[in-house]
């Protein structure tokens, strides 16, 4: 090992996501799954709050009113699910939408993702809030799943609970919705690698492979 040579910068990739986009959940999975067959890449991962639904109840609301109300019909609204499913099968990716009987604010999911990078584990926070979600049909925006959620992942309960029990960091999960939105995103996922080059949409890992090698060619020109 040379001693001397200088530490090799990270590769900043910013993830613009709502814990509950199945599309999102689709797109970090092949991020994830792209960046595990690039063992030799430094990167460091910010995850970045979106709000689909911005003015959800806190306590969220049936999961059929909701889709009437954003498709227009339950059944336009699965065969949305069924393209959805197909394709998160060949990630591993067992969507299972007719366990899901609440829409859920994710708001406070956001807040926690926020604390868990903190203590190094929003990564896999984010991984089990989606399947909590989009697989058990459980309501993330619901306290005590929240709270088993964030045992599970390995966060201080106490610290979870204080940070669930008031209103810290909600203003800022909103403000950063606000941002992504002034910066011309207006759907997510939406990944940004380098603070330079952005993509939107569940891409396929050749796609997320190209745009690496970019920012990683121009990371080395600096």
């Amino acid at each position: 090992m040379n001693m001397l040579a200088p530490p090799r910068t990270k590769l900043a990739i910013e993830v613009i996501l709502d814990l509950v986009c199945p599309w999102c959940f689709l797109g970090t999975k092949r991020l994830l799954r792209t960046l595990r067959r690039r063992p030799g890449v430094l990167f460091e991962l910010h995850w970045r709050p979106f709000l689909l639904n911005p003015d959800m109840p806190r306590t969220g609301i049936a999961r059929g009113d909701y889709l009437v109300r954003k498709f227009g019909s339950a059944d336009r609204a699965d065969r949305l699910h069924g393209t959805v499913a197909a394709l998160g099968r060949a990630e591993g990716i067992e969507f299972r939408f007719d366990r899901i009987a609440q829409a859920p604010s994710s708001v406070n999911a956001h807040r926690m993702v926020a604390l868990a990078s903190r203590y190094g584990a929003a990564r896999e926070l984010v991984e089990a809030l989606f399947a909590a979600h989009f697989c058990e049909g459980e309501d993330i925006g619901d306290t005590r799943c929240l709270l088993r959620i964030a045992d599970e992942a390995g966060l201080p309960l106490a610290s979870v609970r204080a940070l669930l029990a008031g209103d810290d960091g909600a203003d800022q999960v909103h403000a950063e919705n606000l941002h992504a939105h002034r910066m011309g995103v207006n759907g997510v996922p939406c990944f940004i690698l380098a603070q330079r080059h952005a993509i939107a949409g569940a891409q396929e890992t050749e796609v997320f492979e190209r745009l690496i090698d970019v920012a990683l060619n121009e990371m080395s020109d600096l």
